[in-house]
């Protein structure tokens, strides 16, 4: 399995629009964020986690030219909202491109983005995407599979909402999580590498912090775990120095094997 973050930013990107400290103003490539998405590609599949607003820049960086799924964690914009973009893989593909996402997730995507759940277009002309929601049941665990590849949906608080965490083989994603339940720790057990969220080094009422994320990589045990969602608070070079063994700050084009 290769992973590829995509992006490890938290909503408004970094450099933030307007803002001038050092962290968005610096020089260091490892400093710029783009809003949070990974690609996995498990022997020729290729699944994205999220499309966000920087979808079209994250797939020109990369060199696939064909989607066979979109797992998506929560309908927040930060996350959703380069979907549009996917109706160019639908030309190079000419099929819908099948998404997944529990219940609630898919029926308010389907409810904002309408237009991209019709059948694909008979023009030739991809004007808008062509998308299938599988809705996934609204529990707090769900297995299922894409193409042959099993893959663990479990629930994760986040603030007065909740958000899917995925587990693909001995690979995690958490992002946009606050609280994980035994049974979300459990699902997180043995795997090799856990791509977390971890927003900044002070509390947040909907994202983990520095603190809270080192625990509970101390908790989980995993080889690799890589921090993602990450505001401008963060100096990757200062951010780097001060982690524990096995723990890494994720950049934009971080990639992973295992």
């Amino acid at each position: 399995m290769k992973i590829t973050i995509l992006g490890c930013g938290h909503s408004l990107g970094v450099p933030v629009i307007g803002c001038k400290c050092p962290v968005c103003t610096s020089d260091n490539p490892k400093n710029k964020r783009l809003r949070v998405s990974v690609l996995l590609e498990i022997n020729g599949i290729n699944i994205i986690i999220d499309t966000s607003p920087d979808f079209r820049q994250q797939m020109l960086l990369t060199n696939i030219n064909k989607i066979d799924a979109v797992l998506y964690t929560h309908d927040h914009a930060d996350h959703i909202h380069g979907i549009d973009d996917l109706r160019q893989f639908n030309a190079l593909q000419d099929e819908v491109i099948q998404t997944y996402g529990n219940i609630e997730i898919m029926t308010a995507i389907k409810k904002r983005f309408a237009y991209a759940f019709n059948d694909k277009p008979n023009s030739g002309a991809m004007f808008r995407p062509a998308i299938n929601a599988n809705m996934l049941p609204e529990a707090t665990l769900h297995e299922f599979t894409v193409k042959g590849i099993n893959i663990i949906a479990f629930e994760q608080g986040h603030g007065k909402s909740t958000t899917q965490g995925y587990r693909i083989g001995n690979f995690a994603y958490s992002t946009d999580v606050d609280t994980l339940s035994d049974r979300a720790f459990a699902t997180l057990a043995g795997v090799e590498c856990w791509v977390v969220d971890c927003l900044r080094y002070t509390p947040s009422y909907s994202h983990s912090y520095l603190e809270r994320t080192l625990e509970w990589a101390k908790r989980v045990k995993a080889k690799q775990t890589i921090l993602t969602h990450m505001a401008h608070e963060f100096d990757y070079d200062t951010l780097s120095a001060e982690l524990p063994t096995g723990v890494f700050a994720g950049y934009d084009g971080m990639v992973i094997e295992i």
